[in-house]
């Protein structure tokens, strides 16, 4: 199903995300997790990429059998990295035969573990260059739905951490949506002052196609450390700081003030009208089921 045909029907949206398993054991576990997210009747669940070819057929794998055994609808990622034109196209016609409806595209982080990695050989250098050629593969007919692959794209409320210029930040988004973007599904954040002040700054900017926003539960103190080296300038409010900091070195309570935390981040969003929010799950589903009971989405 075209993404716009999912949020007219369904708005606001739930969503979760996950990553391909490198392992078969991992592999079973994740689809454990699926099944058991899969009650809910999310919108669509999407599936990451690894830049560098780490997990690309693992991402198909994982998409295509997420289609056939379940009743999701599943969004691949998608990213410029170290591809050819000729990838793109033999990536995007498998999912075209597999029935594959939507694509988020992605500009991808620089690989790790691939020594001198020029950027400038990618044939797409932009997020809004992939937009485009998915697009231009839509007029084809190619794909079984006439109106082709939606197309959605990132956003991020707390800035990207490449572009410092929250100007040229906005002009970068704008480039993508009018390159034919369905939606934005926006990076994690912990202070919803910021997806507020995102989603003022895009109608600001012309851009009105739905935006849903990425939430990430704590879950253990260490994670909320990796995330805070990895993601690029995280921020966490005084108040979640407090909150988990009470739990001392008991991980189950900072997991249960995570859920708390971000239960009340998404009644907040839900209040404000949000159009959808999209669940980072890290493969597992016990924060995500207990979120959505708390919000009463059964």
């Amino acid at each position: 199903m075209h993404i716009r045909e999912i949020f007219a029907a369904r708005r606001p949206s739930f969503s979760f995300e996950f990553f391909p398993p490198k392992t078969a054991e991992g592999a079973e576990a994740l689809f454990q997790t699926i099944r058991e997210l899969e009650a809910l009747r999310p919108a669509f669940v999407s599936v990451t990429y690894g830049a560098g070819g780490s997990t690309r057929q693992l991402t198909h794998e994982l998409v295509v059998r997420i289609k056939t055994e379940t009743s999701l609808e599943a969004v691949p990622h998608l990213t410029c990295v170290c591809h050819s034109e000729e990838d793109i196209t033999a990536i995007v016609g498998r999912y075209a035969r597999a029935g594959v409806g939507n694509i988020l595209a992605l500009g991808g982080d620089p690989p790790r573990g691939i020594a001198n990695y020029d950027k400038s050989k990618d044939a797409f250098q932009h997020a809004s260059d992939l937009v485009k050629f998915i697009q231009q593969f839509n007029s084809t007919g190619l794909h079984d739905d006439p109106a082709g692959f939606g197309i959605g794209v990132a956003g991020f409320p707390e800035g990207h951490p490449a572009t410092p210029n929250r100007l040229m930040e906005m002009d970068y988004l704008k480039a993508k949506v009018d390159a034919g973007a369905d939606y934005i599904c926006t990076q994690l954040f912990f202070d919803n002052r910021d997806f507020e002040d995102f989603r003022e700054r895009c109608l600001l900017s012309g851009i009105v196609v739905p935006i849903i926003a990425g939430i990430m539960p704590i879950t253990s103190a260490s994670g909320m450390r990796r995330m805070a080296d990895l993601s690029g300038g995280t921020r966490f409010p005084a108040k979640l700081l407090k909150k988990i900091g009470a739990c001392g070195d008991d991980e189950a309570a900072v997991q249960q003030a995570g859920i708390e935390y971000a239960t009340e981040q998404c009644a907040e969003l839900l209040k404000n009208d949000v159009e959808g929010i999209h669940f980072y799950t890290l493969n597992k589903s016990r924060a995500t089921r207990e979120i959505c009971e708390n919000l009463g989405i059964s």
